[in-house]
């Protein structure tokens, strides 16, 4: 949304850079780069009916699309009783609109989300509701993760992740997959690299699949996984 209707991919990617620097919180620099979606004008109603409707970006370039391998990765899960929950730095009613377009109102009426919210104010503008607005991230994602921790089984964390939204859930996985990006913005990963937390690197969820079957099933650890993958 930011690239296409707000103040374009370059402000956005510098945005990204100072969060993982230090320079600026998540939280703050998130609601920039939506308060300049505000400011062009584009109502929430219309963001939501744009995402829904965009197969490509403005350069040409394919911008959501699902990741070939996490229908399957998706039904195995169900299939076994595990647990698929979206954890998201974005906004609820802007994640439904993509997820039913892209994995049918059926299982995406399934899949638990923990997200930020909006605020629709009385004069048509909007603004992100943030979960957790006292921390730095907006949405600090170990508040999703660390409870599991307190049950008296508890069960292995997967995590997967993408960009510097997900630092703050990066300590708390028992196994942390980092997707590789083909456009490389990989700043999960250089942020885990720089503070020493074991992740494993994926280009898609096929090649995770059976590292989380192999998990599952008790042929590896979860150790024995990270340092695999980590490797």
């Amino acid at each position: 949304m930011t690239d296409n209707l707000g103040f374009g991919k370059e402000k956005r990617r510098q945005g990204n850079l100072d969060i993982l620097s230090g320079k600026v919180t998540f939280r703050d620099e998130f609601r920039t780069m939506l308060e300049s979606i505000v400011k062009n004008g584009h109502s929430f109603e219309e963001c939501k009916q744009v995402l829904r409707d965009m197969d490509v970006d403005c350069n040409g370039n394919e911008d959501i699309k699902l990741d070939s391998g996490f229908k399957e990765f998706y039904a195995w899960c169900k299939a076994n009783d595990i647990p698929v929950i979206l954890v998201s730095s974005g906004m609820a009613p802007t994640i439904r609109a993509v997820l039913s377009n892209l994995v049918g109102e059926k299982d995406a009426g399934e899949i638990e989300i923990i997200s930020n919210d909006v605020d629709i104010h009385a004069d048509g503008t909007w603004s992100i509701k943030f979960r957790h607005p006292s921390s730095g991230y907006g949405h600090d994602k170990s508040q999703a993760i660390l409870p599991y921790r307190e049950l008296e089984d508890p069960p292995t964390l997967f995590f997967f992740g993408d960009g510097v939204s997900d630092m703050s859930a990066a300590r708390h996985a028992d196994v942390l997959f980092v997707k590789e990006k083909e456009y490389g913005e990989n700043d999960l990963s250089v942020y885990c690299t720089k503070n020493g937390i074991k992740h494993i690197l994926f280009s898609n969820f096929s090649q995770a699949l059976p590292v989380v079957q192999s998990i599952v099933k008790g042929e590896k650890t979860a150790e024995q996984a990270l340092d695999a993958g980590h490797a």
